[in-house]
């Protein structure tokens, strides 16, 4: 048995090939960027996903190989918008690092009654919603919204492209707020038809389940043979917690990545403004997430700044710079914050800089403020009940082991860590297999080491994380009034 896995993912796509017992035979990646057209809009083509795709499995998939099954994951939420016959027909808005449905999330929060979407969606209407970004464009591209039939995210748009077939993973659906019922776990028609009532909503069924089979037309572009099973698929972060076995009640996976997601498997639904309470990938499961705008998207920033070209460079001048780098503090807010700040205008801050500061003090301080980051993360869920009772790390950022030991430092966390630290597509080649046999991913990924915090560095740590949560609230009205100026000046006419 083979399985070919395939993640659409914010800065490229993977895909991965592994055989019956887990091991990865082959990967590939295309990378790629993201559009950002102006200020807070973040944006990219549909068909590019569907074209990476191809490429991908052209290169992964000879002709001796029998490839039974395919797994697709993506970022998301996403909104691709598209006709009855599934062309898309304007770029796919992306999840929360969009932050351009502001005035739609207060319009519909005041609509529905925050308590009300709270309660029955399992989170708030925030910049990471599908609904808000819907109304956003029947606001300003009418004629858009006018001709859209259907709805699509990047696991769901490769299952047409490769089926024929329309259809939504429980889980994303979960995340489309305010369209979905997270108690029910069902469409919500009232709030559909308010928000999209011109879209026909997708079926909907579990990120593991068959949606389809190649068709002949998939099959000539892609190599695969035809009438391959294609399974659901889902959002690539809950990918990520399935390759990593991270799906028992009290794990908690850490995905670092481009951005930073946390997800804590809970035994039912708990509320909380500041975070996501969603369904999870596998029938009967529940989460509470987290997740940051920005991560590595920083640290590659800085490396393009700094022209260095690669990150190990700027890793090991990190790592001399030493814990607190050298007075930095970093708000790793470049982006915007999604949880549990919930700040679509709060901006990147560096506080004491000055001119004997080196680009690795800046790294380093880049890295500690995920980190503390994903403290302020970890508290807002043990604050909420959640019972976090391991920790499993996944995602490009594991390699190195520097950005590991730091969460771990200043977020007081053991983590895990598998062999295989591919991801979200190694996880959807764990759905494709589970469809057509029974894979154990602790067999197939076994954990390689654990990461443990140094209590030496606690104290200066905890003293860190103190000015780091008061930093924020002291720049808040700064930095808003300078998001405003950036809005401002993106739309001015050119001189």
């Amino acid at each position: 048995m083979t399985v070919l896995g395939v993640d659409i993912g914010t800065s490229s796509s993977k895909g991965v090939l592994v055989d019956e017992d887990g091991a990865v035979l082959a990967t590939a990646t295309r990378p790629h960027t993201v559009d950002r057209p102006r200020p807070g809009h973040v944006e990219m083509d549909a068909r590019v996903w569907w074209d990476e795709f191809v490429s991908l499995a052209r290169e992964l998939v000879s002709d001796s190989t029998s490839v039974t099954a395919v797994g697709v994951s993506g970022m998301g939420p996403c909104v691709a918008l598209a006709d009855e016959a599934g062309e898309p027909l304007r770029p796919a808005i992306l999840y929360g690092v969009d932050t351009r449905a502001t005035a739609q999330i207060a319009r519909l929060e005041a609509e529905l009654g925050r308590d009300a979407v709270l309660r029955r969606c399992g989170s708030l209407l925030s910049t990471q919603a599908v609904g808000p970004k819907v109304a956003w464009l029947a606001d300003h591209e009418p004629d858009v919204v006018a001709r859209a039939r259907r709805l699509y995210m990047p696991s769901s748009y490769l299952v047409h492209r490769l089926t024929g077939v329309y259809v939504l993973d429980h889980h994303s659906a979960s995340q489309a707020v305010p369209l979905y019922d997270s108690a029910a776990q069902d469409w919500y028609a009232p709030w559909a038809r308010r928000v999209a009532p011109d879209i026909e909503l997708p079926p909907l069924r579990w990120p593991g389940d068959i949606a389809g089979q190649l068709t002949a037309e998939a099959a000539a572009a892609t190599g695969l043979p035809l009438g391959t099973p294609v399974v659901t698929g889902t959002i690539d972060a809950w990918s990520e917690a399935l390759s990593v076995g991270a799906q028992r009640v009290g794990d908690l996976m850490l995905m670092y990545g481009s951005t930073m997601f946390l997800i804590n498997t809970v035994a039912e639904r708990l509320l909380v403004p500041q975070l996501w309470s969603t369904v999870g990938a596998l029938p009967g499961t529940r989460s509470l997430a987290g997740g940051m705008a920005t991560s590595g998207m920083i640290t590659d920033w800085l490396r393009q700044l700094f022209g260095a070209p690669d990150h190990s460079v700027l890793l090991a001048e990190a790592e001399a710079s030493g814990p607190g780098a050298r007075g930095l503090l970093m708000l790793p807010y470049f982006a915007g914050e999604r949880t549990p700040v919930a700040d679509p205008d709060a901006r990147g801050i560096i506080a004491g800089l000055t001119v004997e500061h080196t680009r690795g003090d800046l790294y380093r301080a880049a890295l500690e403020a995920t980190a503390l980051g994903v403290r302020h993360n970890v508290e807002a869920m043990r604050a909420a009940g959640a019972d976090l009772r391991r920790v499993v790390a996944v995602g490009g950022g594991t390699r190195g082991g520097l950005w590991t030991r730091i969460v771990s430092d200043a977020a007081g966390l053991e983590q895990e860590v598998r062999a295989v630290t591919l991801g979200a597509s190694y996880g959807a080649a764990f759905l494709a297999a589970s469809a057509v046999s029974s894979p154990d991913i602790d067999a197939w990924n076994p954990v390689r080491e654990t990461i443990t915090p140094d209590p030496r560095l606690r104290a200066s740590y905890d003293e860190l994380y103190d000015l780091y949560l008061r930093l924020y609230p002291a720049t808040r009205d700064i930095a808003h009034a300078l998001a405003g100026r950036g809005r401002d000046t993106s739309s001015a006419p050119p001189p």
